[in-house]
């Protein structure tokens, strides 16, 4: 069927309910709306879906839930893993509670029994649950930081981390089979609940989940210590942050933690923010006004589903609330962790350190110093947590830390994914040893520039959306793969990357070598002067992503580095 033989299925079929025919009439006359809304299935990605909510088979919407729901359910069989049951969690964004149900109904009528939390939990959380309950997969319900339009659908397997090849690519292959709406199974909650198939998750996993996270903690003593002279300022951004994070503080002994009132409360308008990013300085506008009023040490948010961190902490030079990058806060912690138990001799030997390509070389050269192993994956926090499974299965290494430069840690393996309960706890942990040594975290963060060197990374990301912006964005990298510029602002491109072909290619000597990762559509440009670049797709939004990271003397110098290389990768990618 084409776009306009779709729509008017969607408007006639008896199968669609009344609210979405009289949604779909609304735009009669609007064709480019139909043809957006209808020209494609909404894609199930590697992670699952993401898209605009509303009606049509290119939104997020019940009908799109079931459908993937059934995909993932037939995966499940043919697995024979339905005795084991899948856990599901959902956030604050509009639509979650009701795609969560529909999500447990299509999986009970399959006959695989759904444990659903019982109110809005963070997506680690659910990680962390399925672990915990033995479960064969799980399904988060949630668009992360995305504006307050979208919805998403994430899926997780049984050692809870995100889906990875193949059974990513196993798994989308079932839901592309399923292609009459129709056929989709669900049932009456009644029934799937009376039939032992709905099952209620209730708090007894939030404190396993909490307990875990305290045995995390390396100094209780210190935090004991400084308990009334630290004062924390935190702000959930009305999402699914709010009670674990302020639970897991306080029975920790911080007493003085302010939370910002205006975001304290889940809501999926997301009203005192464009845009619930904890990377966006604007998110940040009430906790750093509260933070002036109270004193604050350091000013911490977490996006609506908890998992990323976004932090801002007082330079005692200037008394100027100064912010960090996912890189910056992410080292604080893991030099922090690797520091203190080299201290108290708990630090294994076959310790690692784990991290994405697209994150901070300083990671490199702290591994190096504390002779940890250093593993970089793709893009993506399932490939971190892919590493622990690994870890395990292996018998190869300890892991210690594992970071993403958007923001996303993960310290301990109680969870495979990024968890910002968790890094909240160990960034206030180390900020109360930083006050016991007469410093604050912006003052540690230059310790450690001063110490390794003053690493600086950036992302542009460009948007295209419509029909033609994923066509524009395969064009743009088809591009660039062909060029292979010999420099980007001045620096020798030493190598090339590209973990599509799977290749390295070391521009000095011509040599080709095998990339040794996952195929990824990926381009990497490893440059002089410890400086790099790298343009990938998003794999969740209508964008194109640019990274780049350079090594300079200074703060100053290191970003004038930053910049210059921006704009000649920019200029490369015909941007602009």
């Amino acid at each position: 069927m084409d776009y306009r033989e779709r729509y008017r299925y969607w408007c006639t079929d008896e199968y669609f309910d009344e609210e979405t025919k009289n949604e779909l009439k609304s735009i009669a006359a609007d064709e480019a709306e139909i043809e957006d809304r209808f020209y494609r299935d909404l894609s199930f990605g590697t992670g699952g879906l993401r898209g605009v909510i509303g009606a049509g088979t290119n939104r997020m919407n019940i009908y799109t839930v079931r459908k993937a729901t059934q995909g993932l359910a037939n995966f499940i069989l043919k697995e024979g893993g339905q005795e084991r049951g899948v856990a599901i969690a959902f956030d604050s964004r509009h639509m979650s509670p009701e795609f969560a149900d529909e999500a447990a109904l299509c999986m009970a009528a399959n006959g695989i029994r759904a444990y659903i939390f019982e109110s809005l939990r963070p997506t680690p959380e659910l990680s962390f649950a399925l672990r915990t309950l033995g479960c064969i997969a799980g399904i988060v319900i949630t668009a992360s930081h995305n504006p307050p339009e979208y919805n998403g659908y994430k899926v997780y397997w049984e050692d809870g981390a995100q889906i990875t090849y193949p059974k990513d690519r196993e798994i989308i292959a079932e839901v592309n089979l399923v292609t009459d709406y129709a056929s989709v199974k669900t049932m009456r909650k009644e029934d799937a609940v009376s039939a032992g198939l709905y099952q209620v998750i209730g708090s007894e996993v939030d404190d396993r989940y909490i307990a875990e996270l305290k045995k995390l903690i390396i100094h209780p003593e210190i935090i004991e210590k400084t308990a009334d002279d630290i004062t924390i300022v935190y702000t959930p951004l009305h999402g699914t942050g709010n009670l674990p994070v302020r639970r897991v503080l306080k029975e920790l002994g911080f007493r003085k933690v302010y939370v910002v009132p205006q975001q304290e409360k889940p809501d999926g308008d997301f009203p005192t923010v464009s845009y619930p990013n904890p990377e966006d300085p604007k998110a940040f506008a009430l906790a750093l006004a509260l933070a002036g009023e109270v004193d604050a040490d350091i000013v911490l948010a977490t996006d609506p589903d908890a998992d990323r961190l976004g932090v801002y902490a007082k330079d005692s030079a200037t008394g100027r609330y100064m912010p960090f990058t996912g890189n910056m806060s992410g080292m604080v912690i893991a030099e922090y962790i690797l520091a203190r138990k080299k201290e108290n001799g708990t630090l294994p030997a076959n310790g690692a350190l784990v991290k994405t390509i697209v994150t901070t070389d300083m990671a490199d050269v702290v591994a190096q110093d504390y002779k940890v192993k250093l593993i970089e994956v793709l893009t993506g926090f399932k490939y971190i947590g892919e590493q622990i499974k690994f870890f395990e299965q292996q018998h190869t290494y300890e892991y210690l830390f594992g970071m993403e430069e958007s923001y996303g840690c993960l310290v301990g393996t109680h969870a495979r994914d990024k968890d910002a309960v968790v890094a909240v706890m160990a960034l206030c942990e180390a900020a109360a040893w930083c006050k016991s040594q007469g410093r604050t975290l912006w003052d540690q963060m230059i310790c450690l520039y001063e110490k390794y060197g003053y690493f600086r990374e950036g992302l542009e990301s460009v948007t295209l959306k419509g029909i033609d912006g994923g066509e524009k964005i395969q064009q743009m990298m088809a591009d660039m793969r062909a060029k292979q510029p010999d420099e980007l602002g001045g620096l020798k491109v030493l190598e090339f990357r590209d973990y599509d072909a799977g290749t390295v290619k070391n521009l000095q000597t011509g040599e080709i070598t095998a990339a040794g990762l996952p195929k990824s559509n990926v381009l990497y440009f490893k440059l002089e002067n410890n400086s790099w670049c790298c343009a990938r797709p998003s794999g969740t939004e209508p964008k194109i992503k640019f990274y780049m990271g350079v090594k300079g003397s200074s703060l100053e110098d290191s970003q004038e580095k930053l910049e210059k290389l921006k704009k000649a990768l920019l200029a490369f990618a015909q941007i602009g």
